[in-house]
């Protein structure tokens, strides 16, 4: 089982920055793909970015492409998402995921994730 919790949230203007961090549990994070989705009111959960276990793979949503970064320290069983540039449009809850299954899949489909954090809420106002 593996234990995942958010946190960097917060309210920042448009075109900051913020820094997301997810710690993880568990003695095994290091062969998980990680990934981060967000969820904005009245809208279905969406894909952000993902890495592989080795971080040698990163995937992004076309949407956060150029402005987001995702990141892992194994040692630290921490994945962050560095946020730049935030938009109105980038307002949501934030949620870290792991994928127990394949370390290199990065997939951007919710359900090849087992395990999710509780979310942290990113907001961007104008």
């Amino acid at each position: 089982q593996v234990q995942l919790v958010e946190s960097g949230g917060g309210l920042v203007q448009a075109g900051g920055s913020l820094r997301l961090s997810c710690a993880a549990s568990g003695r095994t994070f290091s062969a998980y793909a990680m990934a981060w989705f967000r969820q904005a009111p009245g809208k279905e959960r969406e894909f952000v970015a993902s890495v592989s276990w080795s971080a040698d793979i990163t995937r992004y949503a076309d949407s956060v492409k150029g402005r987001f970064t995702i990141s892992r320290d194994n040692a630290k069983n921490t994945v962050y998402l560095q946020m730049n540039s935030l938009k109105v449009e980038d307002t949501a809850v934030y949620y870290c995921a792991a994928d127990r299954t394949s370390p290199q899949r990065i997939s951007a489909m919710s359900y090849a994730y087992n395990y999710w954090g509780q979310g942290t809420q990113v907001t961007v106002s104008s």
